[in-house]
């Protein structure tokens, strides 16, 4: 198979992203429904988990921080203020301790919190995606080589660059981690990692984050979803144009 014609990094980028977005939405909406919301609120609701879900990758592992350029760069297309409000709750909670200057990381009651999580998450996929474990593990597998090709060229490009996906990379993958975890928080890990790609296309052509979402679509928009597909597309090349059909095969087809 040819990989330049057959399908290209860049290509692949492009049509890997809604299938990622769908197997790692399934997976957390499975996790909600099928315990994750009554653990959550346990430990005081939405108001004291949020930040802890969505940084789980990180804040899970042990010594795990979260610093202020990974917190903006994730919740870029938010009201500042008010995520700035929502951390204060999550930290009066005793969820997340926040450091001068300005690191997050878990306490003892927010590590506890994921650890449950995890179990959760372990579950759910279980039964979600029972029946599919060869392609679960296949994904495992892809994923686990372009997560660990996007970490190269990151330290490559040094400080500053893919802010989000530096605030959840690597995922933490404690021994023992099953695979439907590991394959989710490895799809999440690399949803951020496109989001920094997006962001850099849309500052490149001039705009915020505000009046990127606001663009009709049209050649403009086309233009920076073209552009992102270009920026997120590297770590791709380290599977051959075979598996990445592959991979757009098993995603597309595990229920969810």
């Amino acid at each position: 198979m040819n990989d330049t014609v057959e399908l290209a990094p860049h290509r692949f980028a492009g049509l890997v992203a809604p299938a990622v977005d769908r197997a790692f939405v399934a997976g957390i909406l499975a996790g909600r429904d099928g315990g994750g919301a009554e653990l959550s609120q346990r430990y005081g609701g939405p108001a004291a988990t949020g930040f802890l879900l969505e940084f789980r990758t990180r804040l899970a592992a042990p010594g795990g921080t979260v610093d202020e350029a990974g917190f903006a760069a994730v919740t870029r297309y938010r009201d500042p203020v008010e995520c700035r409000r929502a951390l204060d709750k999550q930290v009066a909670y005793g969820m997340i301790h926040r450091s001068s200057e300005g690191g997050l990381t878990a306490t003892e009651r927010g590590l506890a919190f994921l650890a449950e999580i995890w179990q959760v998450h372990a579950e759910v996929t279980e039964e979600l995606w029972a029946g599919h474990e060869d392609r679960v593990l296949r994904l495992v597998e892809a994923f686990g080589r372009v997560l660990t090709c996007a970490l190269v060229l990151a330290d490559e490009q040094g400080a500053g660059a893919g802010a989000a996906f530096a605030a959840s990379a690597p995922p933490y993958e404690p021994d023992g981690t099953p695979p439907g975890v590991l394959l989710l928080n490895r799809l999440g890990t690399m949803r951020y990692h496109r989001a920094d790609a997006h962001a850099a296309a849309w500052t490149a052509a001039g705009h915020s984050a505000a009046s990127a979402t606001a663009l009709p679509p049209g050649p403009e928009q086309l233009a920076i979803e073209l552009e992102t597909d270009r920026r997120a597309a590297a770590p791709y090349a380290v599977l051959s144009a075979e598996e990445r059909l592959g991979v757009l095969a098993d995603l597309a087809a595990l229920p969810g």
